[in-house]
């Protein structure tokens, strides 16, 4: 584990997520380091998607939640936070499928900034095509902005709605699954973009491909049901784990 606290952007303590009677955290505690990639492997069902959610207080939204424990982001315990809105604005979040607004490709990506107090329409043109860039859509869609983003493709919405989380420029960006939907040759060049990124941001990435977090993460974490498992830098989870049960999922045992 990272032991520096001025290296720690994201620290969970003790936290456990129940829906209804079931369990979907037990009693997690970890620590994200700040720009980097922290990865989350594990078989469905594992936490995963709840861990990015307690993060970014949209389990606030599902019914008969209930949460214990703590999530700190830079010391701040965001589930005690009177308004979880100002937190959204730091945490962007893409989910596995998309969720794209009935807007066009454009106002998809303005809509927060707008809502933020962004008028100017120059600056907007410029966040636009700089989110647009880095989710490798504006060669695709330059020339036809004013386009429902819900008619685009499904792969071309799921980027946009990772163009729509990064036009906040948030310091922390959560990403479910992010490929799901997504031609492997663009997943590439999204990775390449993630590998940039962290230079300005920390990325938690969750995925079910295990060499996706081999090739992206600087540290990773296994859960499975609802419990860590294991979290140590990518490498030696990968090559060197200390748990049984890492060593068969990293090798495809299961999943």
């Amino acid at each position: 584990m990272v032991t520096d606290a001025t290296d720690i952007h994201v620290r969970v303590e003790d936290l456990s997520v129940h829906f209804g009677p079931k369990a979907a955290l037990r009693n997690m505690t970890l620590a994200i380091p700040r720009r980097q990639i922290f990865g989350i492997i594990g078989p469905a069902n594992s936490g995963k998607t709840t861990l990015l959610r307690a993060i970014n207080r949209t389990l606030d939204f599902i019914p008969r939640s209930v949460v214990r424990g703590t999530v700190e982001i830079d010391g701040v315990d965001v589930l005690r936070l009177r308004d979880p809105c100002s937190l959204r604005r730091r945490v962007g979040m893409v989910f596995p499928l998309p969720v794209g607004l009935p807007l066009s490709v454009y106002e998809n990506v303005a809509y927060a900034p707008r809502r933020a107090g962004v008028r100017d329409r120059r600056l907007l043109d410029e966040i636009v095509e700089r989110c647009l860039r880095q989710a490798m859509l504006w060669d695709e869609v330059k020339d036809r902005l004013d386009l429902l983003g819900t008619r685009l493709s499904g792969g071309q919405q799921q980027r946009l709605t990772l163009a729509r989380a990064l036009s906040m420029e948030p310091e922390l960006l959560c990403l479910d699954e992010f490929s799901i939907a997504i031609d492997p040759v663009t997943t590439m060049k999204i990775e390449d973009i993630l590998l940039d990124l962290k230079n300005t941001m920390t990325i938690v990435l969750v995925t079910n491909l295990v060499q996706q977090a081999r090739r992206l993460a600087d540290r990773t974490a296994f859960f499975s049901a609802g419990a860590l498992v294991e979290e140590a830098a990518t490498e030696q989870l990968f090559s060197n784990p200390s748990q049984r049960l890492t060593e068969r999922y990293v090798n495809g045992d299961f999943g």
